[in-house]
């Protein structure tokens, strides 16, 4: 039976542990709190995954070692390393192929739809950690591909949307968003990017560079105002959180410090090309409604 390493046990790495084992595959999930869904197929264990030899024996057998898991959102340039380097040396050391789930930020700001050959060019410490984690594995020669994500939707989904606008939204709440509301953003479904993965770790074709998960383009508000007709609240109230706002929230918590780096260029839209992911993987993006319904 094939089996597969997991580290993660967040949204996604639920969804892609739940495809693999209802294809028949076996799944380890690894995380410090050894969560995970339950299904027979599924063993959870909990270990840290700095701990790179117990790692590398929970790996030992695997044809994949998914990564899903980042460190606290402030100490990407520090911890990152750490875990990278962490997780490759258990791949290199049980020869299994090495499926990253990564996200947009190494491109640095783009003026055209971005494609996944693009150079790596962000200057900030949150993008360059995450080159700087691609760039390593390649070098390694191991196995590897990369499967980027636009900031993501979906039902389990943590990011800017989920938190900051989708909850706000179903309760009639005033959402206050660290984004422009009226410029197109691409977002990545739960559901997808586990699809996209699923389908990089079983095609040849994917080893060796990266690919971007489907992702739907719309501004905020109309995502706001999608989910609100589906669920039936009323039209959302928005605003947007200037970097002012943003640098007043950073005095009591470092999260909001690190949003200046992430924000797009003001009035240009930021459109994932994924063109390569559905012709040669054959993932699709599913449509907005059937995300936001699976939300609500």
């Amino acid at each position: 039976m094939t089996f597969h390493v997991i580290v993660g046990r967040g949204a996604t790495a639920t969804r892609t542990a739940l495809q693999l084992a209802g294809d028949g595959e076996r799944v380890r999930m690894i995380s410090r709190s050894g969560g995970g869904p339950e299904h027979p197929l599924v063993e959870r264990v909990a270990a840290d995954a700095t701990d790179t030899d117990r790692i590398t024996r929970l790996t030992e057998g695997a044809r994949t070692l998914f990564t899903t898991a980042a460190p606290a959102y402030h100490l990407w340039p520090e911890q990152f390393p750490i875990l990278s380097a962490s997780l490759l040396t258990a791949v290199e050391r049980a020869g299994a192929a090495y499926v990253m789930l990564g996200n947009l930020y190494g491109y640095g700001p783009v003026d055209r739809p971005v494609e996944p050959g693009f150079p790596l060019a962000a200057t900030g410490p949150k993008g360059r950690a995450r080159a700087r984690v691609w760039e390593e594995a390649v070098a390694s020669g191991v196995r590897v591909t990369e499967v980027r994500a636009a900031q993501f939707y979906g039902a389990g989904a943590f990011s800017v949307f989920s938190l900051m606008v989708q909850r706000q939204v179903l309760e009639g709440r005033l959402a206050l968003v660290p984004q422009e509301l009226d410029v197109p953003h691409s977002y990545s479904a739960i559901g997808d990017t586990a699809r996209t993965l699923v389908a990089a770790c079983r095609d040849e074709r994917a080893y060796g560079r990266a690919w971007h998960v489907p992702a739907s383009t719309l501004s905020a508000r109309e995502l706001a105002g999608r989910l609100a007709r589906l669920a039936g609240a009323p039209e959302p109230r928005m605003e947007q959180l200037t970097e002012r706002d943003l640098t007043l929230l950073a005095l009591d918590n470092p999260f909001w410090g690190e949003m200046h780096e992430v924000l797009i260029k003001p009035g240009h839209p930021f459109v994932v090309d994924y063109s390569d992911t559905e012709k040669i993987l054959g993932v699709g993006v599913t449509p907005v409604d059937d995300v936001l319904r699976e939300v609500i």
